[in-house]
């Protein structure tokens, strides 16, 4: 780091973003994309504004907004979207924590959680998994903490049922709880029908992963109108136009065509079923997913190892040093053709391996 950089940060490790190398042509099964482009109507509506990049985009993106709540079941006053849901989700570390208000989330859950708490001089805690995974439901009951949960969780895909999500909430009436839902429409049950009876309840999402518009850069918050009031105003005192007018347009087309969205997530909902079963066929043990990848380990080849192989056959997936989890990979779920070759590849290294 420079001599200028600012001391507030000098201990702060960021967030490792997934492999996006340029080398050579990989199957990329690492950070959990869409194997499929995003709906015609998506792209067409985007094309449209693109011929208008000369002007600002609508701050209050009103028409997606319009879209969203009706496609939801909320209202105009209850929908917030972002520059993806890492946006909403650091609007809420802003608006919600601080020195004296602290964070709590899973040892093992999404890596920007310990990041943004970091980078907003958040106190924090760290409550483990359980030995099989699952999130300590009763641990994070009364923590007197703002609560950030992935459902399903991440790297795991392990989802909690609605009524977990409910008594988490139930029982912190004093904090704020983030239900983060980037992998919901996967397998798991949203809390968005919560919000009406919750008031300290956020539901995050992104249309990167189901929507495939993971290069587009939208995510959304959902809540009672005070908190999306609240969330406003860090958004209007950090970024007002965080949403491009393309990102908007072609929103609108992905809530409008929901069929397409419907299948898509049918079909890779089958593929992880299917690959999942050929993974344990050769051995693997695997968490039980809801989400678009699948989290697995081998008892005949090591994490590192495999995730090191793999990339010599020009297939990507996800390693993590964590003590907990590293002999695990994180495998997005792709084609199923795609699937196919990395069972291929993967026969191939432990035929190496003998």
């Amino acid at each position: 780091m420079s001599r200028f950089f600012s001391e507030k940060y000098a201990s702060l490790v960021p967030y490792t973003p997934g492999e996006q190398p340029k080398e050579m042509k990989y199957i990329k099964l690492n950070t959990n994309e869409s194997p499929f482009p995003p709906s015609p109507l998506a792209s067409k509506y985007a094309k449209r504004e693109s011929e208008k990049l000369e002007l600002y985009s609508d701050p209050e993106c009103r028409d997606l907004v319009k879209t969203a709540a009706e496609y939801f079941g909320v209202s105009e006053n209850e929908i917030l979207f972002t520059n993806g849901s890492d946006e909403i989700l650091n609007f809420a570390f802003m608006a919600f924590c601080d020195g004296a208000h602290s964070a709590v989330f899973p040892d093992i859950t999404y890596g920007f959680y310990p990041v943004f708490a970091e980078l907003n001089g958040v106190p924090y805690d760290e409550i483990p998994l359980k030995d099989d995974f699952m999130v300590d439901v009763n641990a994070f009951c009364g923590v007197n903490k703002m609560v950030f949960i992935a459902n399903p969780n991440a790297p795991t895909g392990i989802a909690l049922s609605l009524d977990d999500i409910e008594k988490i909430v139930k029982s912190n009436p004093d904090n704020i709880v983030v239900i983060d839902e980037a992998y919901v429409d996967f397998g798991a049950e949203s809390a968005i029908k919560l919000i009406h009876k919750y008031d300290n309840l956020l539901v995050t999402g992104t249309f990167s992963k189901s929507r495939s518009m993971a290069g587009a850069r939208l995510g959304f918050g959902i809540a009672n109108e005070s908190l999306i009031r609240d969330l406003n105003t860090v958004k209007y005192s950090t970024n007002p136009y965080n949403v491009n007018r393309m990102t908007m347009a072609a929103g609108i087309g992905a809530l409008e065509d929901s069929e397409y969205f419907i299948n898509n997530c049918r079909e890779i909902a089958n593929t992880r079923e299917y690959a999942s079963k050929e993974l344990e066929k050769l051995g693997f043990e695997l968490t039980p997913s809801s989400a678009n990848f699948i989290f697995a380990q081998s008892n005949k080849i090591d994490g590192k190892t495999l995730y090191l192989k793999l990339k010599e056959k020009g297939i990507l997936i996800r390693h993590f040093d964590k003590e907990r989890i590293k002999n695990y990979n994180r495998i997005t779920v792709g084609t199923y053709e795609q699937m196919d070759a990395l069972i291929s590849a993967i026969k191939e290294i432990k035929e190496e391996l003998i």
